[in-house]
């Protein structure tokens, strides 16, 4: 297998994997990653954003449940996505999977859609950040300063531009802090829910597998899907790994699973805080309030603000996590020649992918410019289609790399054999009917994921026309370029 296809990398001259993985820093560990990927899935704003939401679409208590089933799935996912990258080099993550299962032209496209998917997340939680903020500041001030939100969108894309362009280990510690900070948070209010005996004394009920008979237990794992966006992003950063053949598997593992348990267990402890019986009424008249409210009764209203502190630096976590995440797919897409190579410069001092952070920052402040210019509400008309169309690509794409691991595997018998039919088979086998199964549910109701069916359709609608794009892309990077297209595939 070759591992020597050059790239011009700006100033730096052509380079080669190996080039690559001497230039960028190779300081982080597991813990490091770790913190990266959770950081990403930003507990703090899922719990309090994202479960309120939850428990009203599906109309049930069963969210611990419907989080506990989504780990499961993405656990599933993850036997056949580890064994497969052993042989993928690339730090591309999903594209390089599936152009190394499904060939060169699903693989590009793959690669439009996962770009598509976290530039969507960018500005839609840029977008947040700026509302939450402002919030913030509003309640700290008693109302006497209402600033506009874009301020402090503006000021989040600044200040993650920073720290995007350096060494990628302070990033990791910064997002261990915050991360570390607004676990325990949520930590602290789940024992003071369970030390106080909730609202009308701890049951399990809301863990009985019977809610995954519940009508609207489709609609739950699907948005309980949402809180794992980015737990791929491990193999993003392979190539600034200590040991990636360990770091890569041992990270994806401890990712999906850190990540549920952390979910399912807060999910069951602020069902008991408001006691089963008044939690979907209180989470459909006050979802913003939801969680927050079981904090000023639990822990009094001073917590109460110490939580909406937390989610502030809990969507700036995430803001800094989905720009590495999106400045390392592009990074990895101009090395292989399908963005311009000038993406793939290495900064001399600080070991990262700096032009390709530059570009992701540029481009966030493009966004978030013209949004704030066109007076669209940040929640409603920004972040709300934002996460929704993330999410139907991200599932996509997560049914696309289950597909490739199959294929991938069954053409060589060699590759069984070392992981066992189990592994490289069954699994990803299973993984690829969940994920298309969640593929027509999240297209199915796709009105109820972004809160109108016009706006619907148009991700639907860009959803595909992203994967078209990219497979355009290598339709004329086959006859234009040949040399490079032939590349792709060196994994």
């Amino acid at each position: 297998m070759s591992t020597a296809q050059p790239v011009d990398s700006g100033l730096h001259g052509l380079m080669d994997y190996a080039e690559v993985d001497r230039t960028l820093n190779r300081g982080l560990g597991v813990g490091s990653i770790l913190f990266m990927v959770v950081a990403a899935a930003a507990p703090m704003s899922v719990v309090a954003g994202s479960m309120p939401v939850l428990i009203g679409v599906s109309d049930s208590t069963g969210m611990p449940v419907y989080y506990l089933m989504s780990t499961l799935v993405l656990i599933l996912f993850s036997v056949g996505y580890v064994s497969m990258s052993k042989y993928v080099r690339n730090a591309g993550a999903f594209y390089s999977y599936v152009q190394a299962g499904l060939g060169r032209m699903v693989g590009v496209g793959a690669s439009a859609l996962a770009v598509l998917a976290y530039l969507a997340l960018n500005i839609g939680v840029y977008a947040y950040f700026g509302i939450a903020g402002a919030n913030l500041v509003e309640s700290l001030t008693g109302g006497a300063v209402d600033l506009p939100w874009w301020l402090f969108s503006l000021v989040c894309v600044a200040v993650v531009a920073v720290l995007g362009y350096r060494d990628i280990t302070l990033s990791s510690k910064v997002l261990g802090l915050v991360l570390v900070a607004e676990t325990l948070i949520v930590l602290v209010m789940d024992f003071a829910v369970i030390g106080a005996g909730g609202a009308d004394g701890l049951s399990l009920e809301s863990l009985s597998p019977m809610h995954l008979t519940d009508a609207g237990a489709p609609l739950g794992i699907m948005f309980a899907i949402l809180g794992f966006i980015g737990f791929e992003a491990t193999a993003v950063f392979r190539h600034e790994a200590r040991d990636p053949d360990r770091t890569i598997p041992r990270a994806t593992y401890l990712s999906a699973a850190v990540i549920g348990l952390f979910y399912t267990f807060s999910a069951w402890a602020i069902i008991n805080g408001v006691g089963g019986a008044n939690a979907v009424a209180m989470a459909v008249d006050d979802p913003e309030g939801f969680v927050l409210n079981i904090g000023a009764t639990y822990l009094g209203d001073g917590f109460s603000l110490l939580m909406q502190i937390f989610l502030v630096s809990s969507t700036f976590a995430c803001a800094l996590a989905f720009h590495n995440v999106m400045t390392r797919y592009g990074f990895s897409l101009a090395r292989n020649g399908i963005l311009p190579q000038r993406l793939s410069q290495v900064h001399a001092v600080h070991k990262s992918p700096s032009a390709a952070s530059v570009a992701v920052s540029v481009a966030s402040l493009i966004a978030m410019v013209a949004v704030a210019l066109s007076g669209l509400d940040p929640l409603a008309d920004v972040y709300t289609p934002a996460v929704g169309l993330a999410t139907l690509a991200y599932i996509v794409l997560m049914a696309l790399t289950s597909i490739s691991v199959v294929a991938f595997f069954a053409r060589d018998a060699s590759r069984r054999e070392t992981f066992g039919v189990g592994r490289s088979i069954i699994a990803p086998l299973l993984s690829a009917v969940a994920f298309v199964v969640l593929t027509v549910l999240v297209t199915a109701n796709i009105e109820l994921l972004v809160g109108d069916l016009t706006v619907g359709l148009a991700v639907i609608a860009a959803t595909a026309f992203a994967f078209l794009i990219g497979m355009t892309v290598a339709v004329l990077l086959r006859t234009r370029r040949a040399a490079v297209y032939e590349g792709l595939l060196d994994i």
